[in-house]
Order: structure tokens, then C-alpha cells, then sequence
């Protein structure tokens, strides 16, 4: 199990919920009386956001990072003879794409560095189609290595088969989405028949990838869900006790490293059906509560989260335990960085060469995330807590309203009509 978005309430890949009945609730928050009518009126729902495409995937090796993160680090001995590559200090920063692909090639003696092929294969889609890249990878191996002839030269093919299929393994478990058109199986299988025809069974298993719409689903349900729990008990001071209940859940998802949660969890108490509840609130020790609602504070582009994020970040990277290694960040922020480090910096630059230091960029950010997921949690499941989280009932926008209204009075005239409309369409009453 990763330290991902399936470690208990520490986050889900619950893209919904299985069909069955409403999950056990965790013993914390068993004993709150709940509104049996109102709860049983109320149609579930998560509400959720969805957002298109799909995230990189995680890789089978760490072998591509360093102990102190991704690496942009890329060595050559000497330039391009061509000139197709520009290097400063050290490091690939500009090329033309004919060059970037060549170099992506293994030759009998020649293979990229890991940092390389993460970083191309990542960020070439931005230039070319993977199929179309794989494509012209294979025919300039088969130029480049005389596949074509009628008689084989056995001796370097042993050499270079073995780069080419580790390459081909790479690519296949690093970015497995792009493996899924026809094309692209087409030349896997034509280079592979080739060089190696035992080996293609290796590249049929299909992978199991987790997606954006995974991270924001269950970002979205754990905020209805904390909103929901806390509205729906009768007595106010079984509310103000669901409250604290999930301040202590939020301190604990920053104590381990996990934003993710951490700022959903905030996100329900900040709901307007929540936070209107003010002789609920009243009632709660709400010190710890600021604490952690100013760590996560948007001003200063999230200055505060973001210097814990790196205090994490360093923790991971000279922790002994795995407990100390999670790092799950804030998705949507980090998504809102990617992308606008994408439209923010040019792909090509003037001489036409590609953008490479941007591409390194992308990949220290994607690749620092990836090394993250790969942590194995150290917590053991609770089967019962899992379930719940996957299947609980939530409210909708309109039923948290409805349950709010319910538990302390609308303030005002256009509450008390919001309160009276949500008591026609919602429970059938005038």
C-alpha cells in the first residue's frame, strides 16, 4: 500500500462509492444522535469536481533519483559534433528535437540516464505524439543498426538489444497510458520480433494507474463528508464534539506530512452550512483549529504551506522510518504549479531549439511527487474505517444547508427563504 491517496482517512482513491449499504461509522463519531428523517430524505452525493487527463505514472525503480531528489544533472563528455545540443554548466539546456530524440537512442555502447528519459518522455508530448516518437525511435534504430539487412550482424544486436528493450521497459512502466493505442503496440512488437521475440510477453501486463480525477474526487468527498458529519447530529454539542473530533484528525495529517487531507478537512469546516453554525462553534476549543487553518492560508501564494511542504520534504529525505518519509502534498496547488509552469515558460526558444531547462523543471517537480508516492505506509489498515470513508452517504450543497438551517435558525430573510425552499423540494414540507 502507498502513502498515496489510500492510507485510511490519511486519503482515498474513492473515485465514489461501491453499491452497499452506509459504511460503519468510525467509533469516534458512533453515539451522535442524527436527524433519522432528514438523514434518510437526503439524497447522497459527493459533488465532485472532474477534472480531465491523466497524471504521470509511477515508476517501478527510484533508481532514477538521487538520495536528495529527481536529478537534473545530466553529464556528457562533449557536445553534439552538430551542435544539436547546448550544454551549460553540465547540464542539457536547449536542443532541437531531432537532436533530444537521438539522444533519447541506446546504441552498443551508449545509454541515457534515467533523469533523461524521465524528463523527454515526460515532456515531448508537448512537441510530438508518443506514437509518432516511437516511430521515429524505431526506424532510426533500424537505420542506425542495420536491422533491415538480410544478414544480421548477431554480434553487436546482442549488444544493443538489451539497451533497446531496457529503454522500451521504461518507457512502457513509466507512462503505460501511452501504450494503449494500437500504433503503439504495432512498433513495440515490430522492434521486439526483431531483436528479441521471447521477450514480448513482458510489455502485455496491463498496469494499474491512478489519475487526476482520483486526487480531486476524494479531496472533494472527505470535504462533504467532514461537512456532513458535522451537521448532521441534533444537539449542538454533539456538533461541537464532531468539530474537535476532526481538528485532532487534521493536526494529525499535518504531523505526518499530509496536505492533501489536512486542507480538505479545513475546507469542510470552512463550508458556509459549517461555519454559519455559530452557537456550535461556541462550544469548541478552536485554538488548534486557527493554528492549522493559518498554516494553510492562501496569502502569499501559500507561503506558510508551502515552507511546511519543504520541512516535510527535507524530513523525507533523511528519514530512518517510512512514518517519517509521507509526503502528500496539496493536489490541486501542485497541479495550479505544473500548469502554470507550462504556459509561463516557452516550449521553443528563439533559435528554435527546445526548451529543455523548462522540461527539467517539469520533471524535478513531477519526479519530487513520484518519490513521494512510492513511500510504502507504515500504518495498518482498518478495514472498517475504509469502508466508511468509501461508502458513507454525504450531503449535497443544498442538503448541507438544509441540515444547518435545521440545527440552529436562519438569521435573516433571505435564509429563512433559502430554508423554506430547501424544505419543499427537499423533504416535501411548506
Amino acid at each position: 500500500m502507498r502513502a498515496g491517496p489510500s492510507s485510511a482517512l490519511g486519503g482515498s482513491c474513492a473515485a465514489g462509492r461501491p453499491a452497499g449499504a452506509r459504511g460503519a461509522r468510525p467509533a469516534e463519531l458512533q453515539g451522535f444522535s442524527q436527524r433519522g428523517a432528514l438523514s434518510d430524505a437526503l439524497e447522497p452525493g459527493d459533488n465532485a469536481r472532474r477534472a480531465p487527463g491523466g497524471m504521470p505514472q509511477t515508476l517501478s525503480s527510484t533508481s532514477m533519483f538521487t538520495p536528495c531528489g529527481f536529478s537534473p544533472h545530466l553529464h556528457s563528455a562533449k557536445e553534439d559534433d552538430q551542435g544539436g545540443l547546448i550544454f551549460q554548466d553540465g547540464n542539457l539546456a536547449s536542443a532541437s528535437l531531432d537532436a533530444l530524440i537521438q539522444h533519447l537512442i541506446p546504441t552498443t555502447d551508449y545509454y541515457p540516464e534515467k533523469a533523461y528519459i524521465f524528463t523527454f518522455l515526460l515532456s515531448s508530448r508537448l512537441f510530438i505524439e508518443p506514437h509518432e516518437l516511437l516511430s521515429r525511435v524505431c526506424h532510426k534504430c533500424v537505420e542506425q543498426q542495420r536491422l533491415d539487412d538480410p544478414v544480421l550482424d548477431k554480434a553487436r544486436i546482442r549488444k544493443f538489444g538489451p539497451k533497446l528493450l531496457q529503454l522500451l521497459t521504461e518507457w512502457t512502466e513509466t507512462f503505460p497510458y501511452d501504450f494503449q493505442e494500437e500504433r503503439m503496440i504495432g512498433h513495440l512488437k515490430d522492434m521486439i520480433d526483431r531483436i528479441a521475440p521471447c521477450d514480448e510477453s513482458c510489455f502485455n501486463e496491463q498496469k494499474k494507474t491512478s489519475n487526476l480525477e482520483a486526487y480531486v474526487k476524494w479531496f472533494n468527498r472527505l470535504c462533504y463528508l467532514v461537512a456532513t458529519e458535522i451537521c448532521m447530529p441534533a444537539k449542538k454539542k454533539q456538533r461541537a464534539q464532531v468539530i474537535e473530533f476532526f481538528i485532532d484528525v487534521a493536526r494529525e495529517c499535518f504531523n505526518i506530512g499530509n496536505f492533501n487531507s489536512l486542507m480538505a478537512i479545513i475546507s469542510g469546516m470552512n463550508m458556509s452550512p459549517v461555519s454559519r453554525l455559530k452557537k456550535t462553534w461556541s462550544k469548541v476549543k478552536t485554538a488548534k483549529f486557527f493554528i492549522l487553518e493559518h498554516q494553510m492560508d492562501p496569502t502569499g501564494n501559500f507561503y506558510n504551506y508551502r515552507t511546511a511542504l519543504r520541512g516535510a520534504a527535507h524530513r523525507s529525505l533523511t528519514a530512518h522510518s517510512n512514518r517519517e518519509k509521507i509526503v502528500i502534498p496539496f493536489f490541486s496547488l501542485l497541479i495550479k504549479d505544473i500548469y502554470f509552469l507550462n504556459e509561463g515558460c516557452a516550449n521553443r526558444l528563439p533559435n528554435g531549439h527546445v526548451n529543455f531547462e523548462k522540461f527539467l523543471e517539469l520533471a524535478k517537480q513531477v519526479g519530487e511527487f513520484i518519490t513521494w508516492k512510492q513511500v510504502e505506509c507504515p500504518f495498518e489498515q482498518d478495514h472498517n474505517i475504509i469502508h466508511y470513508l468509501h461508502t458513507a452517504p454525504i450531503f449535497t450543497e443544498d442538503g448541507l444547508y438544509l441540515a444547518s438551517y435545521e440545527s440552529e435558525s436562519p438569521e435573516n430573510q433571505i435564509e429563512k427563504e433559502r430554508w423554506k425552499s430547501l424544505r419543499s423540494t427537499i423533504l416535501g414540507k411548506t
